[in-house]
């Protein structure tokens, strides 16, 4: 079974390379590939036998959908990524649930991670306001919210895979606002891209290991 993780696993690599490189014309169809190929992988290991796994595959579809978006630089192909990535983490809220929540000892640590991952980002919703107004800075505040939820709820599990995942998956996200509306650096989109596929992946392993 280690070997359906062949085919994400190398098309991941292959898009962290485009984006390294500036390579958009392989990272179009590289990024998108990434996420279908993880679709494929929960598929094979039966997520259409569980109401957890069918909302993964809700959750996955949505990242795919904001994958694309994202890869137009408008600030309405960002909000509608917005909404297509806040509606896939709700969706892995419904996912974890399903699951059956057991919060474990070591459910604290989620707090850090939001506690790291709102320090990181308390310039962004100030900068989107300033940038686009309400409508740009409400969707960013909503969706900071949601992830945050993502995150308490992939602890509540107590699961270590998917804690570690949903941590890693917050960071992405939050690399990303920081990199778009408040200060760029060179090596951001690379992060992003390796923090959201190593999240997505360990997600996925996860929820269908449980």
């Amino acid at each position: 079974m280690q070997l359906i993780w062949v085919a994400p696993a190398a098309l991941a690599l292959v898009d962290w390379y485009a984006v390294a490189r500036g390579d958009r014309r392989t990272e179009t169809w590289a990024k998108p590939a990434t996420l279908v190929a993880l679709i494929a992988v929960a598929l094979v290991l039966g997520a259409t036998d569980t109401s957890a796994g069918l909302w993964l595959l809700v959750a996955l579809a949505l990242g795919l959908a904001g994958d694309v978006l994202l890869l137009g630089a408008s600030d309405t192909r960002f909000r509608l990524g917005l909404a297509s990535f806040l509606l896939g983490h709700l969706a892995l809220v419904v996912s974890f649930t399903r699951l059956g929540l057991a919060p474990p000892g070591w459910l604290w640590v989620a707090w850090l991670v939001l506690f790291a991952c709102l320090i990181a980002t308390r310039r962004v919703v100030p900068a989107t306001f300033l940038r686009g107004g309400r409508a740009l800075a409400v969707p960013v505040a909503v969706y900071t919210v949601v992830i945050g939820a993502m995150v308490i709820f992939a602890f509540d599990t107590g699961e270590p895979l998917i804690a570690v995942g949903a941590t890693v998956f917050a960071a992405s996200d939050s690399i990303l606002a920081v990199n778009r509306f408040v200060s760029p650096r060179p090596w951001a989109p690379v992060a992003v891209m390796v923090t959201y596929h190593v999240g997505q992946a360990l997600i996925v392993g996860g929820i269908m290991a449980s």
